[in-house]
């Protein structure tokens, strides 16, 4: 087997290995995780709220990416608090650890569905950004790796967790499984013919 071979079979291992939890810890079957996510962003957008989706550098790029999915493929109503002027401002007036919480707090509301990301799950303004949401009844969606005891895997209503210490791995897995929510929601089947 060749050195890339190997690396794209370890890629589809951890992502098939990736692992949910309800917010009490209650660990999931995979499948239902992600059809309990399909469910809350649809019924989340029936409603006339939004999902808001976070991260910080690679897990930004990956929010930016899935708003515009959820938004363009799944009709789905999204956006990504990744604002470059937005974080400045309020990284120097509130600290950086209260980028995404000062966000949701200015543009949340009740019945939003929050989806956070962070490959490490320690990231404080992730972990700020679920705590406000959760006390101002916004449902949690949360992405996580590298260690099985990192805190924002228990922080979500629904927590998906990507056991590998390597940020290409997780970031390519949580990818793939916010892709695979939208895919999902569309009808996708083993079936399907490629466009």
């Amino acid at each position: 087997m060749t050195v890339l071979a190997s690396y794209l079979r370890t890629l589809a291992e951890v992502t098939a290995r990736a692992e949910a939890s309800d917010g009490g810890g209650t660990p999931l079957a995979l499948d239902q995780a992600i059809a309990t996510a399909i469910a809350w962003a649809v019924e989340t957008h029936e409603r006339g709220n939004k999902l808001i989706i976070i991260g910080n550098g690679g897990s930004a790029g990956i929010a930016s990416h899935s708003a515009i999915d959820y938004c363009k493929n799944g009709g789905l109503r999204a956006m990504a608090f990744n604002d470059g002027a937005a974080l400045t401002c309020l990284g120097n007036d509130y600290g950086f650890e209260h980028v995404f919480a000062k966000q949701i707090e200015f543009h949340g509301r009740a019945g939003d569905l929050l989806v956070a990301i962070s490959s490490s799950g320690r990231s404080a303004n992730i972990l700020n950004a679920v705590t406000f949401a959760r006390a101002n009844g916004i449902r949690a969606l949360t992405l996580s790796g590298f260690t099985a005891d990192n805190p924002l895997r228990s922080a979500g209503e629904l927590n998906l967790y990507l056991p590998s210490g390597e940020y290409g791995f997780v970031e390519l897995g949580h990818q793939t499984l916010l892709h695979a929510i939208v895919d999902l929601k569309l009808g996708w089947l083993p079936a399907h013919k490629e466009r």
